[in-house]
């Protein structure tokens, strides 16, 4: 049997059908181009080449999409058929409880392979993603360490493991070792936009605003063209401008950058929503017709019920353009999946997709002690239901400005002292310090 380029066996390859399915993970390593091209004509000159079948199962399925379902049985289907190794067989039973929505069974699968073939890079970028979407922070750095004894440098995609660690460490709260370990990925691989995403995320967790903003901009030509990451390292370059309250900036880089495709792949529209919503917080008005876009973006995707996740940010678009039926429709959904659902989403769902819905809709109407007695004995438990700590830090931000307007003094004053210890030169944490202090000294 044919080898890969990190030594493990694949069955029914050619050599042209490994170059081709070794174009195609180095470009899913970096979110680079379209990976499907490359794979699928891989399949095409070796229409038995199990690894490749698998391969094209879960990138349908890494997006979280319900659209992908379909596509991935007929793939996962055809890796079952051509399998003929334990690694092949594997990986069609993590693709296979993907599918069904059990992620912590796949991610049980994918640990199995990674024990007996540490170099296989697909089941670790997709272990990865799984265990980011479930919101493990411990697995998104444990389960890099585990392998990384067994690669170095002289193997191919070796940047994609520092890339992965990086995030890991970050999650983590190890800002030093993912920023050096993120740069080191970039240094190998200027174009792997999950290793620059990585060093974003510590910048915007310590504060370092300025420095983001200059990671971002010198690199842009690394990560923008071509490069499914774009939008949310526009999303990432966004927020910099953000914390130094240049709003015409924000609003400029959302048109152009965040929605200037009018994306309609759910990540893209994760980031959009979110941010329209701290500007709400805000108060600033970002205007009907922004609201109207991205909630019509969400709309098709409303009934899903596929993860919690989504359906969140698809309600605060709904709520954003004031779209009462469809905030009607994702409540029953996201209960539906609570109540019926089957699959880690149905967890992710009641334990903390239900209660955060529930309060953003008390603060959009208004009803400010509602958002905070749902939003605080969630905060706890938010990464269940998956995200980064940046992308959940919308939960916090809503429930100190619930906290504000409600003139809860203590709970302000409190949330505002965590914000400054890890962001000191932060305006709006400064305010919220600000609006504190006056109200106690009236």
């Amino acid at each position: 049997m044919m080898k890969d380029n990190r030594g493990d066996t694949v069955s029914g390859a050619s050599r042209e059908a490994v170059a081709l399915f070794e174009q195609a993970l180095s470009g899913f390593h970096c979110y680079h181009g379209n990976p499907f091209e490359p794979l699928d004509a891989a399949i095409a000159a070796a229409p038995d080449f199990a690894m490749a079948h698998a391969m094209r199962a879960h990138l349908f399925l890494s997006g979280t999409e319900a659209a992908g379902l379909a596509p991935a049985r007929e793939a996962i289907d055809a890796a079952r058929r051509c399998a003929r190794t334990d690694r092949e067989y594997l990986h069609v039973a993590a693709a296979t409880a993907l599918a069904d929505g059990r992620y912590e069974e796949a991610a049980e699968k994918f640990e199995d392979i990674l024990l007996a073939y540490p170099r296989d890079a697909l089941a670790l970028q997709m272990a990865h993603l799984f265990d980011f979407y479930r919101g493990d922070a411990r697995n998104l750095r444990d389960r890099i360490v585990r392998v990384l004894p067994n690669w170095s440098a002289d193997l191919p995609n070796y940047h994609a493991v520092l890339g992965m660690l990086a995030f890991g460490l970050e999650e983590c709260g190890e800002y030093g070792k993912a920023e050096e370990a993120g740069r080191r990925a970039c240094e190998l691989n200027p174009k792997d936009a999950w290793a620059h995403h990585a060093v974003c995320h510590v910048m915007e967790m310590r504060g370092r605003v300025d420095e983001g903003i200059r990671w971002a901009r010198d690199r842009m030509a690394d990560w923008a063209p071509d490069n499914m990451m774009a939008v949310h390292n526009w999303w990432h370059l966004a927020l910099y401008h953000l914390e130094r309250d240049e709003i015409d900036t924000v609003l400029e880089l959302y048109d152009q950058s965040i929605r200037g495709g009018k994306s309609t792949v759910v990540l893209d529209m994760i980031d959009a929503s979110a941010m329209l919503w701290r500007l709400h917080l805000r108060g600033i008005e970002v205007g009907a017709a922004r609201w109207a876009e991205i909630a019509d973006a969400w709309a098709p995707l409303v009934q899903d019920g596929f993860y919690a996740f989504n359906d969140v940010h698809g309600l605060i678009s709904f709520l954003g353009a004031g779209r009462k039926d469809l905030v009607e429709q994702q409540m029953a959904s996201l209960q539906r999946s609570a109540i019926e659902g089957k699959g880690s989403n149905a967890a992710m769902a009641a334990q903390v997709g239900l209660p955060v819905a529930e309060a953003l809709i008390a603060f959009a109407e208004g009803r400010y002690a509602q958002t905070i007695s749902r939003l605080r004995p969630v905060r706890a438990i938010a990464h269940r239901f998956g995200g980064s700590h940046a992308q959940r830090d919308l939960l916090e931000l809503t429930l100190i400005e619930a906290a504000r307007r409600a003139n809860d003094v203590a709970l302000v004053r409190a949330l505002a002292a965590e914000r400054l210890r890890v962001k000191p030169a932060s305006p709006l944490a400064q305010r919220y310090r600000f609006f504190a202090a006056d109200k106690i000294a009236a």
